[in-house]
């Protein structure tokens, strides 16, 4: 196969062509959703992020298994191991069971990404259903001399993993740095850990912990990292193609998951590390954690106080991808609004396509313009640069349909089927009815000259339920 498609590795810190381990098969693990709380803007970042990724590749011909977790234990409040387990606080406020409130908001997951139009993943793995599988790797970990118990918990053993390993290489962070600077926190009388950068691969399971599991060290449940790298393994080899994630994660999350397989295998994990950047509101970080967040069912509705109007599923779609994944992208309304017009705008030329009239001449080279589009997606994704093709695509088109310029056949049909599988196909943008303002107005002056031919008649039975 070509291999025309290259990729920003975080792990080189360069752009590299995207050659599979087992072509023509690629596979891809993200990080879901801990499934705690309704998904808000910052969480369809990811989300489509790694969708058009899996269209792309899937369009380039390669044959895609597309993994996606979701965590319903193990994900603490603090990432030093400290405070309650996410799912359990969320479940004790609401007086329900841990798995039922797990139930709850991965349904609503799972509608808020069919309203996005994202693939769903080949496999979506929970993290409760996979536990032996994380006992076994952590059990690896321990004989290969990088983990240690402590009353019934297992820590992962950070300093005697580095003098082997290079702990740090995905975030460029040194542990020595680490220490000095504070970053984990300082060992007191009361602490297991023999270094306080090292981090949990089990908890012991206090009294009144609901969510617990039997293992060789006692009854307990699992940290928060190790689920990523076994069910990766389990699911996609080892090692395996891409990891994607946002970047919030790649530290510890993501550096704990290579060394954990890196323990426990003695292989490098994945070849590719690719990272989302963040959505920003008012220029910090969109999390649950700082209580800054909206919606995405917010969004849909317009019920929130920083939202002037509603935004459809296709309007945030349209504005993620107007932006390269790898740039900060900063909400506000105005923006929104903005990407509004450019989604109706986009959607309403393509619509004009199967009404333009073929010429004998083109006054545009149309397969120069389709392969700078494709060239704008080789380009590590750069759907930022495709956008600003695609607008020339519908300048041309409007300018067909007005009779300025004009089209051949053969170039029309090729225009027309490109065109369609890039905005559909690859970007995922559909039309959506609330959009389309050209046929509810068609729609409303039918109603009106039925209404009118049926006063005409004298007919003011029917005139009356078309006023209504």
């Amino acid at each position: 196969m070509d291999h025309p498609l290259s990729l920003y590795n975080t792990l080189t810190r360069k752009k590299e062509n995207f050659i599979p381990l087992n072509e023509p098969f690629a596979g891809i693990y993200v990080c879901g959703p801990t499934v705690y709380g309704d998904a808000h803007l910052g969480h369809a970042r990811p989300a489509i992020t790694f969708d058009l990724l899996h269209r792309y590749l899937k369009h380039l011909g390669y044959r895609v298994r597309y993994v996606r977790n979701i965590t319903d234990v193990g994900h603490l409040e603090n990432d030093a191991d400290e405070g309650e387990d996410k799912m359990l606080k969320k479940a004790r406020l609401e007086q329900l069971e841990p798995m039922e409130v797990a139930q709850y908001y991965t349904l609503r997951y799972h509608a808020n990404m069919v309203a996005l139009n994202t693939h769903p993943p080949s496999i979506e793995p929970r993290a409760t259903g996979h536990i032996m599988e994380q006992i076994a790797m952590i059990e690896k970990i321990i004989e290969h001399g990088f983990g240690y118990a402590v009353n019934g918990s297992v820590y992962f053993d950070i300093e005697g993993y580095s003098k082997k390993n290079n702990y740090g290489k995905l975030s460029g962070r040194i542990l020595e740095d680490l220490v000095a600077g504070g970053t984990g926190r300082e060992l007191d009388s009361q602490s297991e850990k023999r270094n306080p950068n090292d981090f949990a691969l089990w908890k012991k399971a206090m009294p009144e912990h609901i969510m617990r599991w039997e293992s060789p060290w006692g009854s307990g449940f699992p940290g928060w990292h190790i689920e990523c790298s076994a069910m990766s393994a389990k699911y996609l080899g080892e090692p395996f193609d891409i990891h994607g994630g946002g970047m919030d994660l790649l530290f510890p999350h993501h550096e704990c998951e290579i060394a954990q397989s890196v323990a426990a295998t003695g292989k490098e994990p994945v070849k590719y590390w690719v990272h989302n950047n963040m959505i920003t509101i008012n220029g910090q970080k969109m999390g649950k954690s700082l209580g800054n967040f909206i919606t995405l069912d917010e969004f849909f509705t317009g019920n929130h106080k920083a939202l002037t109007q509603a935004f459809s599923p296709m309007t945030i779609r349209f504005f993620m991808l107007q932006a390269h994944y790898r740039s900060t992208l900063d909400f506000s309304n105005t923006a929104l609004q903005a990407a509004e017009k450019g989604y109706n705008k986009l959607m309403q030329s393509f619509s004009l396509m199967s009404k333009l009239k073929s010429g004998e001449t083109s006054t545009i080279d149309v397969k120069a313009l389709i392969a700078r589009c494709y060239e704008s997606m080789n380009d590590d994704l750069n759907t930022a640069l495709m956008m600003a093709e695609l607008f020339e695509a519908v300048r041309y088109i409007n300018s067909i349909h007005a009779g300025n310029e004009t089209i051949t056949a053969e170039d029309l049909k090729f225009l027309s089927k490109k065109m369609n599988e890039l905005i559909t196909d690859v970007l995922g943008l559909i039309p959506e009815e609330t959009s389309s303002n050209g046929l509810t107005d068609d729609l409303m002056n039918l109603i009106i000259s039925l209404r009118a031919e049926a006063k005409a008649k004298k007919d003011f039975s029917t005139s009356d339920k078309l006023r209504d």
